[in-house]
C-alpha cells in the first residue's frame, strides 16, 4: 500500500503538467480590439484616382469630395506573420506599427490566427531566437485583431522581429519581420 502512493503522486504531477501543456491547444480564443482612436490620420493616397476617373461624366462633384476627404492610419513598419512549420506551431495574419498622436506607437496584429498554446507572449526582437526582447505582453487572443503598446523609446529598426512566443517552453510559434513603410 505505501508504494502505491509515490505512484499515484507521480502520476498526479505528471497528468497535471501534461493537462497544462496540451490543454490550449482545445481552447480557441477570439478579440476584435477596435484601432486605437488617438491614431494618428493621414489623407488616404489620391494617386490612385486617374485622370479617366476625373471625367464629370464618371463622378460628380459631391463624389470626389467625399473621396478626398477619406483618411488613413498611417503604417510606419509592417510585416507578415510565418509560422515555423513543424505542423504543431503556427501564426498567420500581419502585423505593423502605428503611431499615436502622443508620439507613442502601437503594434497590431489583424487577420491573426495562431495555435493556442501555454503562456503565450508577444515579443519585439532582434531574432528568432528570442536572445534580446522587449515584451509586449501576454497574447490576448489566438485569434483576431489585437494592439499592445510599444515602450517609449524601443528602437524599431533594432528590434523588427515579431515573435509569438512559449515562454514556459522557449518554443517559437511564428514570426513576422517588420519593415520601414
Amino acid at each position: 500500500m505505501n508504494k502505491s502512493i509515490p505512484i499515484i503522486i507521480a502520476v498526479a504531477i505528471v497528468g497535471g503538467i501534461s493537462a497544462y501543456a496540451v490543454s490550449p491547444y482545445f481552447l480557441e480564443s477570439t478579440i476584435d480590439e477596435a484601432l486605437p482612436t488617438n491614431a494618428v490620420l493621414q489623407p488616404k493616397d489620391e494617386t490612385m484616382m486617374d485622370e479617366t476617373m476625373m471625367d464629370e461624366t464618371m463622378m460628380d462633384e459631391t463624389m470626389m469630395d467625399e473621396t478626398m476627404m477619406d483618411e488613413t492610419v498611417p503604417m510606419s513598419y509592417a510585416g507578415t506573420f510565418i509560422g515555423v512549420g513543424d505542423g504543431i506551431h503556427d501564426a498567420q495574419g500581419d502585423a505593423y506599427t502605428i503611431p499615436l498622436e502622443d508620439k507613442s506607437n502601437i503594434l497590431r496584429l489583424e487577420n491573426f490566427e495562431s495555435t493556442n498554446g501555454p503562456d503565450l507572449y508577444v515579443y519585439l526582437s532582434i531574432d528568432d531566437n528570442a536572445s534580446d526582447i522587449v515584451n509586449l505582453g501576454k497574447l490576448k487572443a489566438n485569434k483576431g485583431n489585437q494592439n499592445y503598446d510599444i515602450p517609449e523609446g524601443t528602437d524599431l529598426q533594432k528590434y523588427n522581429k515579431v515573435l509569438i512566443w512559449c515562454k514556459s517552453f522557449s518554443v517559437l510559434f511564428g514570426s513576422a519581420e517588420l519593415s520601414s513603410r
